[in-house]
């Protein structure tokens, strides 16, 4: 994804107006919900994932949420939930939850930028990938242990070995 080569002063543009101008180069659908929150789309081998990022001024953090619809049978609601303890295991920097109401998978990560330090472009570029390399590497997972009633162990072996296959 990395867009940050543009001539652009990102030194003077809040975190938000960054993830526009990145979501305009990247060609990716937006809406700026306000003017600390920008959603977008951004099209996965697996999905389309909702990519919404906040910037909270009384924390000082950029927080993004990157959602996908999941929708497990109610049996396998227990087996969906021992996988993202799994998951979670494997993730160093965010975290998956479901949130049954809306039925939706969702990857979370907070950028703390305490003390007025400024986002590059560079940093929300990683967040933005690294958001989706986790929702496609664990896609097949939870599809897998929900779907198709897969042991975790089983589910779970297909991320691993997903993320090593590929050269």
């Amino acid at each position: 994804m990395a867009t940050s080569t543009q001539f652009l002063d990102y030194e003077d543009l809040d975190p938000i107006d960054i993830v526009e101008h990145l979501a305009s180069d990247q060609k990716w659908e937006f809406d700026r919900i306000g003017e600390n929150q920008i959603a977008m789309a951004v099209e996965g081998q697996w999905r389309t994932y909702t990519i919404t990022l906040a910037w909270a001024d009384y924390d000082e953090s950029l927080r993004l949420i990157c959602t996908f619809d999941m929708e497990p049978p109610a049996h396998r609601v227990d087996a969906l939930h021992g996988a993202l303890n799994a998951v979670n295991d494997n993730c160093w920097a965010g975290a998956f939850t479901y949130w049954a109401e809306q039925n939706l998978m969702v990857y979370r990560y907070g950028l703390i930028l305490a003390g007025g330090q400024a986002a590059t472009a560079d940093q929300i570029d990683t967040m933005i990938s690294a958001a989706v390399s986790a929702a496609e590497r664990y896609y097949p997972a939870f599809q897998l242990v929900t779907w198709g009633e897969r042991e975790l162990g089983d589910a779970m072996q297909v991320a691993i070995a997903e993320a090593y296959g590929r050269a």
